[in-house]
């Protein structure tokens, strides 16, 4: 059974594991990456931010992954970037990395976002192709300043 929720504190840790693990999954560098960011260990406080929202997923009952927007500094108004959107390896392929985009997409529109970009990295194939599918268009350089120099694929999405 799935549930997609707002964080709480008490996600902070499972989190920040899930994420780390995801580098590890799929041999991706983390030098200049979400993996060194300190503010991965504190998901919660950092999504209090104005206009920001962190969706956790729960299935049967346990945290298996996140996604969410965050106004990220130096981005062009009314654009937000995709975040934090990490699942565990034994949920994936289960629609629900789908459900919690959807949920952040939503509410990217019910904050009067226009634009919705995403930063990523090659050894995350899977979910870029899942973002072309989703209507990403990759770009050619980045946007703004989300200060994850290590990430090297840009997209963006026109939102309706």
């Amino acid at each position: 059974m799935l549930a997609i929720r707002p964080i709480r504190p008490s996600d902070n840790e499972i989190l920040a594991k899930i994420i780390r693990q995801c580098f590890h999954d799929f041999n991706a560098p983390t030098v200049g990456t979400v993996y060194e960011d300190p503010t991965t260990d504190d998901l919660f406080s950092l999504f209090q931010n104005e206009k920001s929202m962190l969706w956790v997923a729960e299935w049967n009952k346990e945290v298996v992954g996140c996604c969410g927007i965050f106004p990220s500094a130096s981005l062009p108004s009314r654009y937000v970037e995709l975040v934090k959107f990490y699942l565990s390896a034994d949920v994936r392929g289960k629609g629900i990395g789908r459900a919690l985009m959807m949920k952040s997409i939503e509410s990217a529109i019910e904050f009067g976002y226009s634009k919705i970009y995403i930063e990523s990295l090659p050894e995350f194939d899977t979910a870029v192709s899942f973002y072309k599918k989703s209507g990403f268009v990759q770009l050619k350089k980045p946007i703004g300043n989300s200060s994850h120099s290590g990430c090297n694929i840009w997209m963006i999405k026109k939102l309706q």
